[in-house]
């Protein structure tokens, strides 16, 4: 057994009164001194050594058992018995053998008044008696005195130099502690700075080929007229879902700048009440989508109707752009007791899903060269939720989702 354990097995308490096996050590240390002066505390009126001295010996020590949980206790009950010892049945003991390890631990736990004072009262009430029955002289007097003050003075001392040293211990943890935490409330302050700075370029870059892409389709808008349906439609598309685009990256941008909205705009919530919307926008890109919907809609958690609508946002775009022309889509809504189901489906033949998916049928992938698997299975996990991705039939591909309506969800 190392130090170490062999520290933690002595200083473990035990009991409701918290005995450590290294008290009753210092106890049965403190016992033998204390018995070696009562052996050797013969004199002028003095009881006479028995078995009876021996016992009373024994009795004075007992307090020192309470020393872990009862310092100031531990003190107070030695002082008195000892008092006691000196009135009814005395012999001439120094207080020292008995006194030194209650004055150690009183200094230590922060007593150190009744430390200083129970000692001083005992040596002047000792001197005075000691002359008044011996008319001793000074130099006699200093003799017999002197090794147990220098005794008791000694443990009074290396108590309170422990509890300084342990008071400086714990004060150097709390400031380190405390710098700890102020170097990573910078190293997050910084982060957030740079995210912001990153925010602030996607936004200047993408926000002007956003408001390009507005205007260009508005004005073949204009110069188409009402020649071609399908082309308008597939143009209104394109100007709604850029402006719609813009409207969210400013709101985003004015939510790490502030935590509020930019400029006044209202952030408009990811819900799956946008799902129309995104279908015909899909569907006129040239992907058609069907929804359907199991069991009773009713509303959601805030958090999983965010997650839910970019769950499949991210799948159909992942339509359009891998599933090869005239692909179809279909999306299932399974509204559980205790969870939303969402399935999306589409019968594409381009092999770029088999990519998309690392070439697995059974989980996302490992690596790709995109984010989108990656960053669904992220918004599932963060909300306690799940997401599956392969192929699907004869060419088709299929993404699952899972997503719980309680626990991380609330």
């Amino acid at each position: 057994m190392d130090w170490v354990s062999l520290r933690r097995v002595l200083g473990r308490p035990r009991g409701r009164l918290g005995i450590r096996l290294g008290d009753v050590g210092m106890t049965l240390v403190v016992l033998v001194a204390v018995e070696l002066s009562v052996a050797t505390g013969g004199g002028k009126g003095a009881a006479p050594l028995n078995a009876e001295a021996y016992l009373l010996g024994a009795v004075l020590v007992l307090p020192v058992l309470l020393r872990n949980r009862y310092p100031r206790f531990e003190l107070l009950a030695c002082s008195v018995l000892l008092l006691l010892y000196y009135t009814f049945d005395r012999r001439d003991i120094s207080p020292a053998p008995l006194l030194s390890v209650p004055l150690y631990d009183a200094a230590v736990a922060g007593f150190l008044v009744a430390a200083i004072v129970i000692p001083s009262v005992y040596m002047a009430i000792g001197l005075f008696v000691v002359e008044i029955s011996n008319h001793w002289g000074l130099i006699t007097l200093i003799n017999n005195f002197l090794p147990s003050i220098v005794v008791l003075a000694l443990a009074i001392m290396l108590g309170d130099a422990v509890r300084t040293r342990r008071a400086l211990a714990a004060e150097t943890a709390q400031r380190l502690r405390v710098a700890h935490e102020e170097r990573e409330a910078e190293a997050a302050r910084r982060v957030a700075e740079e995210r912001l700075r990153i925010a602030r370029d996607v936004h200047d870059t993408v926000a002007h080929s956003m408001a390009t892409i507005t205007v260009q389709a508005g004005s073949a808008l204009h110069v188409l007229g009402d020649r071609d349906e399908k082309v308008r439609a597939a143009l209104t598309a394109i100007r709604e879902t850029s402006k719609h685009a813009l409207r969210e990256m400013r709101a985003t941008l004015g939510q790490l700048r502030q935590g509020a909205p930019d400029g006044g705009l209202p952030v408009t919530p990811g819900g799956l009440d946008r799902l129309p919307a995104l279908r015909d926008a899909v569907t006129a890109a040239g992907a058609p989508v069907t929804i359907a919907v199991e069991g009773e809609q009713r509303p959601l958690p805030p958090v999983i109707d965010e997650v839910a609508y970019r769950i499949l946002q991210e799948s159909l775009t992942n339509v359009l752009r891998h599933a090869g022309p005239a692909a179809r889509a279909t999306v299932r809504l399974c509204y559980e007791p205790t969870a939303l189901g969402i399935t999306v489906t589409d019968d594409g033949s381009n092999g770029d899903h088999l990519a998309l998916a690392g070439g697995s049928g059974g989980s996302l992938p490992r690596a790709n060269t995109g984010h989108g698997l990656t960053g669904m299975a992220e918004r599932a996990a963060a909300v306690g939720g799940k997401v599956t991705a392969g192929p699907h039939g004869e060419g088709g591909f299929e993404v699952r989702a899972r997503l719980p309506l309680a626990g991380d969800a609330g």
